[in-house]
């Protein structure tokens, strides 16, 4: 799942949605990488020209097993994140797309358990993460529908080095699109040799309903209820799935030049709040309950599932807030 979170902000960026299957005049006067710009950027922050975000959860207890030897029960006392992303594009026509992403992550940590004679050190620790991506979309037709093809080279690492090369390659079919429901599905292949799940399903289903009331569902990303509340700021409840990595080094004693990889799969239960300010900028602020699915440490050259490091946590309460620029408001109407 390392890359399945940008992936599907991709695939969403990357995809168009017609107001009108039948208005072919439409069609042809507006690029449909215009009008894949604006969906994807109204949906996802990371597809927007600048995003910044913060997260911060409450301190929560957590099991732990090293290899098979199961480790007394601890706790984690800070758990902290800021995000910061662009996303641009270098080429815009009517029938593909080119650009890039640049992300990067600072996280720090902090927990009760001090094992250095395992090679984990507790206390408090700092991590810097940071992906770069060139995109590029093609749109076309399949079946007699709006089709969307894209792909990915992904490079990513930490402060101290560029660790991995990645792919990402997707199809997507419009199978619906007008006014009130969109309904879309795709494949997409994660080329990454680490990767647990090399072959993701994804499914979009969007519909509006007469109270005013939206689904908004992008499996496997979200499931949310949504209401616009009034024309600067909306509301929704749900499920989103959140994700970290992280590079780590010399924490094996036996090997200080062992390289090691994080990854972490959150489940963030609560609700999503959004202010228009201005024309452009978005506040979004995110609250509930997240369960920490997946956590886990392996060497950076074996895969996901060659554990060395297994942790299993209790639910805790989590708080996000961002702010991002998005160009294709007032255009849209949409927040």
């Amino acid at each position: 799942m390392k890359n399945v979170f940008f992936a599907v902000g991709l695939f969403c960026f990357t995809t168009p949605v017609l107001s009108q299957e039948n208005d072919t005049k439409k069609q042809d006067s507006v690029s449909m990488a215009r009008r894949a710009l604006t969906y994807g950027a109204n949906k996802f922050a990371i597809v927007r020209p600048l995003n910044i975000e913060y997260t911060t959860v409450a301190p929560y207890k957590y099991t732990s097993k090293l290899g098979n030897t199961a480790l007394p029960e601890s706790k984690v006392t800070d758990f902290s994140q800021l995000k910061v992303s662009t996303t641009f594009n270098f080429i815009k026509t009517q029938k593909w797309m080119l650009g890039a992403t640049l992300a990067y992550n600072y996280t720090r940590t902090g927990t009760d358990l001090a094992l250095p004679e395992e090679g984990i050190d507790g206390v408090q620790k700092d991590y810097h993460y940071h992906y770069e991506t060139l995109n590029f979309s093609y749109f076309s037709k399949l079946f007699g529908k709006t089709a969307v093809f894209t792909s990915s080279l992904i490079v990513d690492g930490s402060d101290q080095h560029f660790e991995r090369v990645k792919g990402l390659v997707s199809g997507t079919l419009i199978l619906k699109a007008n006014a009130r429901t969109k309904l879309m599905a795709g494949i997409l292949v994660n080329i990454d040799p680490s990767s647990e799940i090399p072959v993701i399903p994804i499914f979009t289903f969007e519909h509006k309903f007469n109270s005013g009331f939206m689904i908004d569902m992008i499996i496997p990303k979200q499931i949310l209820l949504r209401k616009q509340m009034a024309n600067s700021w909306r509301l929704s409840v749900g499920t989103e799935l959140d994700r970290t990595n992280l590079y780590l080094y010399g924490v094996n004693p036996q090997n200080r030049s062992q390289k090691y990889e994080y990854r972490q799969l959150d489940l963030n239960n609560g609700i999503v709040y959004e202010q228009l300010l201005g024309e452009h900028l978005v506040l979004t602020a995110r609250t509930g309950l997240k369960w920490i699915a997946i956590s886990r440490i392996f060497e950076k050259q074996n895969t996901f599932n060659d554990t060395v490091f297994e942790v299993t946590a209790d639910p805790t309460f989590y708080f996000n807030v961002g702010i991002s620029f998005n160009p294709f408001l007032k255009k849209t109407k949409t927040k």
